[in-house]
């Protein structure tokens, strides 16, 4: 099986989904993101841990071609893409949008985007693919987020802004590159002859965009305000795929080809993102605005993955990847809870809610799942990656393993004490509605996947290994 076809899938189905109009828009979406799922598991089945290559010449000179690599660790990520986008899509159903078709097909493109740049092995289409992605979200938070019009436009900006300022420094790494080593190849860069001095700034600037992405502490400042303006359509794309883009590229682009840079600023890169991991914990600790609240929530466990991969050990990047995949599902099942909320009740402040347990008992314990994966409870998803990270962290220090074990603590204290607040106490003044048979679909789903895989874990460390092996032998040369 060709694996350009998935692409090929998503980009049509874009297109498509434009061109069928309001009525049918959010249809065709469904129907094209269900079959990208379809044939992302077939080529999962079909070559695993093996993956597969798919070149042709592109561009003579420079030295482009569009290659694409599907091993283990980008299979991964393209099936989290594809699995997660109908139910993205799905969740939004039963919301009313103004021109839904030029909704539902930027979404399709912001997919297309973000597999293409998990899939690129040419550093030039996956810096293409990488910036392309940009482009849909930032009209969607500002035609269909929250707030006025002109905050809309300012958080848009910001981020576009921030991520786009990161993206250049990248670009000046991946050219220089390409003039040290004739090739924007993957395996060219891994390669490359690099003096310490060159691979201090090129991991400075890869780290730059990455950090900004991801986001990793103090690069974080726009997030809250984009995720709270961001739609929730929006802000489940950003938080579930879009942020994964960051982390998957260190593990693939920054840390095989800088591995002497990587080893040197290991120290400093792994306090900021224990930091982070506090610090994000702390100020949801302070916020009253549901949004925010998961935000820097997201802030925390993001942390977590990048200092999983900073660690340069193998249980270190195993569990960013786990914790990629798990975070991804859990933070969307978060952010779906807190739209419904929205929806039902027309607030997000903490402090204006309560009681709602009593008249939605499906949504309590569907909300309550989403809090313990969150939160890493034994038999979840996002148990394995935290656990398989934190012995890759205390393989480097044992005072690092011990600092960032702190969120754990903090995580079910802030958790539990939102859910306690929203959920529990005196029934609320105003009914609220129950889940739909669409909304029970969606959890349902969504908890199939973080505790199957927190059950057994087998097939996604047995996907990944033989990609991380190959990465930890560039590292460790």
């Amino acid at each position: 099986m060709n694996i350009v076809i998935i692409l090929i899938i998503l980009l049509g189905g874009a297109i498509f989904t434009y061109l069928s109009g309001n009525r049918f828009a959010s249809k065709v979406a469904i129907l094209f993101s269900v079959a990208a799922a379809v044939f992302s598991v077939a080529l999962y089945l079909k070559y695993g841990a093996a993956g597969a290559t798919f070149s042709i010449d592109w561009i003579s000179n420079p030295n482009i071609s569009f290659s694409l690599k599907a091993d283990g660790l980008a299979i991964a990520m393209v099936l989290l893409t594809t699995i997660l986008l109908p139910i993205i899509i799905l969740a939004s159903l039963h919301r009313e949008f103004k021109n839904e078709r030029l909704l539902y097909s930027l979404i399709m493109f912001m997919a297309f985007s973000m597999t293409g740049a998990f899939l690129s092995s040419d550093a030039l289409l996956y810096y293409i693919f990488w910036e392309m992605s940009l482009i849909p979200i930032y009209f969607i938070i500002i035609f269909w987020g929250n707030g006025e019009i002109a905050k809309r436009r300012k958080a848009a900006m910001t981020f576009f802004l921030f991520t786009f300022v990161g993206s250049l420094f990248m670009m000046g790494a991946i050219i220089y590159l390409y003039t040290r080593t004739g090739s924007f190849q993957l395996e060219a860069f891994y390669n490359a002859n690099l003096s310490n001095t060159e691979q201090i700034w090129i991991f400075l600037a890869f780290f730059l965009a990455y950090a900004i992405k991801i986001p990793i502490f103090p690069f974080h400042t726009w997030q809250a305000n984009v995720y709270q303006k961001a739609p929730a359509v929006g802000t489940m794309l950003l938080a579930g795929i879009m942020s994964k883009m960051g982390a998957y590229s260190v593990i693939r682009w920054q840390l095989p080809t800088t591995p002497y840079a990587t080893e040197e600023l290991r120290t400093v890169i792994l306090i900021l993102c224990i930091i982070g991991v506090v610090y994000g914990s702390i100020m949801a600790l302070r916020q009253n605005d549901l949004k925010r609240f998961m935000a820097y929530a997201s802030l925390s466990h993001v942390g977590y993955v990048a200092a999983g991969a900073y660690a340069l050990t193998f249980d270190g990047l195993e569990g960013a990847v786990v914790l990629i995949l798990a975070h991804g599902f859990g933070i969307v099942a978060l952010f779906y809870s807190v739209d419904i909320i929205q929806n039902r009740t027309h607030t997000l402040k903490i402090s204006e809610l309560g009681g709602l347990k009593g008249y939605a008992p499906k949504f309590s314990v569907a909300f309550f799942i989403s809090i313990l994966s969150s939160i890493g409870v034994p038999l979840t998803f996002n148990f394995i990656g935290e656990f398989t990270i934190m012995f890759g962290v205390y393989q480097v220090n044992m005072w690092y393993a011990i600092a960032i074990g702190t969120s754990l603590f903090l995580g079910a204290l802030f958790m539990l004490r939102m859910f306690q607040y929203v959920m529990l106490g005196e029934p609320a003044k105003t009914p609220f509605r129950d889940l739909s048979k669409t909304e029970v679909t969606v959890f349902s789903l969504i908890a199939i996947v973080l505790f199957v895989f927190g059950v057994y874990v087998k097939p996604v460390t047995d996907l990944v290994g033989t990609s991380l092996s190959e990465i930890m032998m560039y590292i460790n040369r």
